[in-house]
This record gives structure tokens, C-alpha cells and sequence, in this order.
């Protein structure tokens, strides 16, 4: 009986904590929508390839391929801007007699697979299409020369077809960032680096206030004369610090453990990973004074968390409906995530990244207001 009267107890004190309900309940049937929307998207790329002085039934073989879009430059710097510009995917470049270059971006290796198949199956249907012309031809001066009866000019069309039928095509391979080894992980590389800053800050800041907070020490600092600002500085100064030292581990433990290439400064990597840590701390922070028990703080990061894996680009987004891009928009991941494989992937400086880092610190600055009015609820002044 006294295990039924305090089960009795405890299951009346949560159907009252209509909070701790709705996360129960409504999250996860949130989180597997997000899921869906997710892994529904379509997973069609589309690859647009930069061509230099080949041929326009190379040109048009290209373009007639699905999902490949060719676009006829008159200059190789024309089409060298355009690929540091990620307006094409690639650069097919002819060189001399059988022999043709391409350069890949390979920030997308999906991308680039799918440039080398076209590339290469329309290249060799090409070559042979102007082989069958070129009997085509043979076959017809053969008739002719039967004709004239003329001995030397038998031998001439017999060795016309034998000149032509070398197919053998050399193509040269450069890539931008990587090799041909380059694979999708390296692209998810610098937003899983900015997840897992995110995500443990976030933790740690987010249950250690709320310990704060459960045990009093918080009640007494609130009972103090002490501003609701100078508190929530003062959590994120020494926070900051720990935060700090974390992003340093983890992106310098991403580079070299995982023998990540940057092409850009590992410094204007740091600087990202430290933003955005701090609205990573001060989210944590602001879902602490909402969260009325460590429960519902472990409840609370799922809802936090799953979001910014779906839609911060590790999935790409392109592929996805225009309404669930525009969610992804309202993630933080989603522009430290751009930041940073901008500056890993593209080699592009952090001053090129203004747009970027400017919602990052409005996203620090609106969490840090909300958690100076958050405070209220404990304390008016």
C-alpha cells in the first residue's frame, strides 16, 4: 500500500506539471516531424560544369545529361572566377588533340563523382560518334575510289579509318580543396566541429547554473544588491573562459586527429568557434532559468539540439522545400556552419564573412537581454 500511495503521489505531481507533459508528449512527436521533413527531402543534385574551347557537341552532349547544366566560357580565368564564386561545380578545359582538363571545386564529392561520370561517358560517346562519322565517310570515298580503280587511293581510305580509331582519351584531374580521395565526411566536417561546440557548452553552461540554482546558491547571490545584469555577465565571463579552452580542443583536435585540410586560417576558425560558443552558453543559460528541474533540462535538449543536426547544412538543405530551408535559417548552426566551411572548404577570410558573424553576435545579444529579463522570475530588480 505505501508503494501504491507514493506512486499515487508522484504520478498526481506530474499530471499537475503541465510543462514537463507537453515535453513529454509533444517533443517527440516534434523531433520525428523534423525527421521526416528531413530525410523526405529530394536527393537529387544538380551540377553546373564550366566548359573552355571544346567542342559544342560536347558542349550540348554535357547539357543533355541529367541534372548537368554546361556553360560555355570564352576565357580560363572567366571560368576559373566563376568556380571560386561557386557559380559552377567544375571546368572542363580543352587542351590539345584527345587530351582535356578538368578542375573540380570537390567541396561537395557527390558533386564531383557526378562530374567525373559525365565527363568521361560523354567524352568517349563523343569520340566514338565522330569514329562512326568518320567510316561514314571512309565507307563513301571507298565506293568512290572502287570506281576510279585507282590502287593508291584504296590504300588511303584503309588507313583513314585506322587514324581515327584511336579513342583514347587523357583527361587531367585538379581539385581545389582534397584529392579524389575527398569524401561527404569532409564536407560535414566544419558543421559537426561547430555542433559539438555548441552542443557541449550548451550542455555544461545550461545544467551548471541549473545547480546552481536548485541547491540556493542563486537565491543568496539573488538576495544580494547585485544587478540581474551584473549576474548573468558575470556567469558568462567565467563560463567564457571554460568555453574558450573547450573550442580550442575540439577545432584543433578536429585539424589534426582527423587530418583535416584548411585552406583558409586556422585563426578565423577559432574566432568562429568562439562566437559561437558564447550563443551556445548563453542559450544554455537562458534554458536554465526556464527549466524548473534537471529533468526538464534533459528534456529541453533534445528540443534544442535535434533542430540544429537537420538543418544546419549536414543534410543538405538545397534538396529540402523552401519552407524548411527558411527554418534553418533561424538556427544559429546554420551560420557558423556556413562560417566555417566557407573558411576551411573555400579558403575565404573572415572579413568576407561579415554577414555571417553579424547574426551570430545577434543571436548573442537577444539571449543575453533574454536572460537578464529571465531572471525576473526570481528577482524584480
Amino acid at each position: 500500500m505505501r508503494i501504491l500511495a507514493i506512486s499515487q503521489k508522484v504520478f498526481i505531481e506530474l499530471l499537475r506539471d503541465k510543462r514537463t507533459l507537453l515535453l513529454l508528449f509533444a517533443v517527440p512527436i516534434f523531433i520525428m516531424w523534423l525527421m521526416n521533413a528531413a530525410f523526405s527531402a529530394s536527393t537529387e543534385t544538380d551540377v553546373t560544369i564550366a566548359v573552355v574551347g571544346v567542342s559544342e557537341n560536347i558542349t550540348k552532349s554535357l547539357d543533355d545529361v541529367q541534372h548537368i547544366t554546361a556553360r560555355d566560357f570564352q576565357s580560363q580565368d572567366s571560368a576559373q572566377d566563376a568556380l571560386e564564386e561557386e557559380k559552377v561545380d567544375a571546368i572542363l578545359s580543352f587542351k590539345d588533340e584527345n587530351h582535356y582538363q578538368v578542375t573540380y571545386a570537390n567541396t561537395d564529392p557527390s558533386k564531383t563523382t557526378m562530374t567525373r561520370q559525365a565527363i568521361n561517358s560523354t567524352l568517349k560517346q563523343v569520340k566514338v560518334q565522330e569514329l562512326i562519322d568518320n567510316l561514314k565517310k571512309a565507307q563513301q570515298a571507298s565506293i568512290q575510289t572502287q570506281v576510279q580503280s585507282t590502287e593508291g587511293q584504296m590504300t588511303q581510305t584503309t588507313t583513314s579509318p585506322d587514324d581515327s580509331s584511336q579513342i583514347n582519351i587523357k583527361l587531367s584531374e585538379n581539385y581545389i580543396y582534397g584529392d579524389k580521395n575527398t569524401t561527404f565526411f569532409t564536407k560535414m566536417t566544419p558543421i559537426l566541429m561547430g555542433f559539438f561546440v555548441f552542443f557541449f557548452v550548451f550542455l555544461i553552461s545550461g545544467m551548471a547554473l541549473l545547480k546552481e540554482r536548485t541547491s540556493g546558491t542563486l537565491d543568496r547571490l539573488l538576495a544580494t544588491p547585485v544587478k540581474r545584469s551584473d549576474i548573468v555577465f558575470g556567469y558568462m565571463l567565467a563560463y567564457s573562459l571554460v568555453a574558450a579552452l573547450q573550442t580550442f580542443v575540439i577545432v584543433l583536435s578536429t585539424i589534426w586527429l582527423l587530418d583535416l585540410e584548411v585552406l583558409g586560417n586556422i585563426g578565423d576558425v577559432i574566432i568562429v568557434n568562439i562566437i559561437f560558443a558564447l550563443v551556445a552558453l548563453s542559450f544554455g543559460l537562458l534554458l536554465s532559468t526556464l527549466a524548473k528541474s534537471e529533468f526538464q533540462m534533459m528534456q529541453f535538449i533534445p528540443l534544442v539540439v535535434t533542430p540544429q543536426i537537420f538543418f544546419s547544412g549536414i543534410i543538405p538543405l538545397d534538396a529540402m522545400a523552401d519552407w524548411v530551408q527558411s527554418l534553418g535559417k533561424l538556427l544559429p548552426l546554420y551560420y557558423a556552419g556556413h562560417a566555417l566551411s566557407k573558411i576551411i572548404l573555400n579558403g575565404t577570410s573572415i572579413l568576407q564573412l561579415g554577414f555571417d558573424i553579424s547574426i551570430l553576435l545577434i543571436f548573442l545579444l537577444v539571449l543575453t537581454i533574454l536572460n537578464v529579463i529571465g531572471l525576473k522570475r526570481y528577482r524584480k530588480v
